[in-house]
Order: C-alpha cells, then structure tokens, then sequence
C-alpha cells in the first residue's frame, strides 16, 4: 500500500464540505479514466449515517467471512495483527471491507467494539459490502457507514486478510485510493488524481452557479421564448469556462 499523503489535512477538509457528485463532476474533468464506467460504485449501496454528510480518507483494506467458523480458530492472531496493519497506517482512514459470504449475510463484522475501535486507530469510517450492526452505537461512536444491509448476529467475524486489492458493490479498490462517500455513493480516486481533485472539484461548482443555475434560478416571470434563450447562452458559457480551464 501507498503511505503518501498527497493531500493536506484542510484539503480533505474542505472536500468533506462537498457531497460525492460534486466531486465527481471535478473529477471527471482531470481524470485520464473512463469517467463513465470506472471509480465509483456500480451497485447499490446504502448509508446509514446520511446525517454525518461526506466522509473522506484513505483506504485501508479487508476481507472477511463471517459465515465460516474456520477462522474464529486463529481469531485472536489475526485480530491482534490487523489492528497493528491499521494502526500503522497514517490517517484519515476509510475501511473498504469485502464479504465472501455475498450475497448471503451469515453476521456483521461491525458493531459497537468495532467501531469504537477503528475510532481510536484513525478510522472515520467503512463501506462493507456486508452487513453492519449496533446502528446507534456505531453512530454514537462517530464511525461512518455505507453498507448492503443491517443483520442481528456477528457470526464467525474475525479479519481474515487485509492490505490487498479488494471489491466492493462492483469497483476494485486498492489501498491508498482516496475515497470520498455519502447517501449518493463513493469514489475511489487513484493516485494521479488526487493532486488536482480540490481545484477541479472548486472550479466545476463555482461554475454551475454563475452559469446554469444561475440562469434557472432568474426564470421567474420571464417568457419561455427568453428563458430558453438565457438557458442555451449560460450552457454555452458553461462548457467554454471548462474547456479553457481543463483543455
């Protein structure tokens, strides 16, 4: 995994002030991939926590099975050296985990010990393609979650490997990608991207509202033969600004 930072503190910040669109719209101008088919979710996922907003951090990474006893086993090993994987790793922290068990839902890796602590080892939260549980105390607790369902029972959870390539709700993510989620979804933004991110996501916003939603919102009252005209000259300011910004 990649241990470089390539965003400050207040960067992720203020890009935790944005929902996951907007820095999609940012993205899609800088990226050199498929804007269209790659990064984000392609299946349907679900926050639990839409009251938290955005989260923002890095990926760390793990695959669990809670359905097979096997593991329980070695519980005690793996736990004691997962933590060690994840409170190695500089934050902030996202962990993306992947469910063998999918689509059936045998019990939660998640709960309120969980949660509380990757709290102290520099997590903000998870995407599962699991299930979670202890919703309150979870919230309680300040870890974020977007997750295929709830369930009752932890079953066999223990960590069974981490620090790989992982997928999730049909997107690979490696560790180190940057990711940014909310009730929409996520992304997972790859190195090369992530220098660029804030100025693409600032620019794209900034240029929504003095171009086309500004000439939505100034409707009221206006013939439609004039609205439609302002809407097709604001469009056309919209795309020149992106073009001469992102060539």
């Amino acid at each position: 995994m990649s241990d470089k930072r390539l965003l400050s503190h207040s960067e992720l910040l203020e890009l935790k002030r944005w929902n996951t669109p907007t820095i999609y719209n940012g993205w899609e101008q800088i990226t050199r991939r498929d804007a269209g088919h790659e990064c984000f979710n392609l299946e349907e996922v679900r926050d639990f926590m839409p009251q938290m907003g955005p989260m923002v951090g890095y990926a760390v990474t793990l695959v669990v099975e809670p359905g097979n006893p096997v593991h329980k086993r070695d519980g005690a090993r793996l736990w004691s050296e997962y933590r060690r994987y994840i409170g190695g790793i500089p934050g902030p922290k996202i962990v993306v985990v992947q469910d063998l068990d999918k689509p059936a839902v045998f019990g939660s890796f998640w709960g309120e010990v969980a949660s509380n602590t990757h709290k102290a080892l520099g997590c903000v939260g998870t995407i599962t393609d699991g299930a979670i549980r202890d919703l309150d105390e979870m919230t309680n607790a300040g870890l974020k979650a977007l997750a295929r369902r709830l369930c009752v029972g932890h079953a066999y959870s223990v960590p069974v490997r981490w620090g790989l390539e992982v997928e999730v709700f049909g997107l690979k993510v490696r560790p180190g990608d940057l990711i940014h989620a909310d009730k929409h979804g996520f992304l997972a933004i790859p190195e090369e991207d992530q220098p660029r991110l804030l100025e693409a996501a600032r620019f794209m916003d900034s240029n929504e509202c003095q171009t086309v939603i500004a000439a939505a919102r100034s409707s009221a009252g206006k013939p439609t033969d004039q609205i439609l005209a302002e809407l097709d000259e604001a469009a056309a300011r919209f795309s020149k600004a992106t073009r001469e910004k992102f060539h």
